[in-house]
């Protein structure tokens, strides 16, 4: 590539040396870049790291698994367990090794949560199973849960008990006693 010296050069003119910058202030430039860009630019990546960790936070409670992120501006993705359909875990060598990987859990339609990368993802999967099992379960305050089960001995009895068993009437059709 051309220098600004060679395109301005003359057509009789010639370049008897070049001057250039002593050793010196290279190996000082380097310095610089390594010791100060990398400790300047590593102290401002490691607080981003930090406030980026401290700002995110996701869980699973008995209803929903939810995923917020953000400090100033927040931004949260939340899925009910009723609607989740699928938990998939991203975990390479690296990461079963350290038991760290990622969670992508899908809901009904296109609904997906990506999660960020977790510290025991198996631990969190089967959270989100557990919560899934106990929604299909169900839950009745102990009044209820008793008379269900009163209704459902009865139910019990009458069925093996077929002399107790009331006969089933038979019903008519209105319109045809009329005639």
């Amino acid at each position: 590539m051309a220098q600004y010296v060679d395109k301005s050069l003359a057509t009789d003119e010639a370049i008897l040396m070049r001057g250039r910058w002593p050793l010196f202030y290279w190996v000082g430039a380097w310095l610089q870049l390594i010791v100060l860009g990398i400790v300047i630019i590593g102290v401002f990546l490691f607080i981003a790291a930090v406030v980026r960790m401290k700002t995110t936070e996701f869980a699973v409670t008995d209803k929903r698994v939810i995923l917020k992120r953000g400090w100033i501006r927040r931004t949260t993705e939340e899925l009910a367990v009723e609607s989740i359909e699928g938990v998939h875990l991203d975990q390479s060598i690296w990461g079963r090794l350290f038991r760290y990987g990622r969670i992508v859990v899908t809901g009904t339609g296109e609904a997906q949560i990506h999660f960020p990368p977790m510290a025991e993802p198996i631990a969190f999967r089967r959270a989100i199973e557990d919560a899934r099992s106990r929604g299909r379960e169900m839950h009745l305050a102990g009044e209820e849960k008793e008379a269900l089960v009163a209704v459902a001995d009865a139910a019990k009895e009458t069925a093996s008990d077929p002399m107790r068993a009331t006969p089933r009437r038979r019903g008519s059709f209105v319109g045809l006693l009329g005639r």
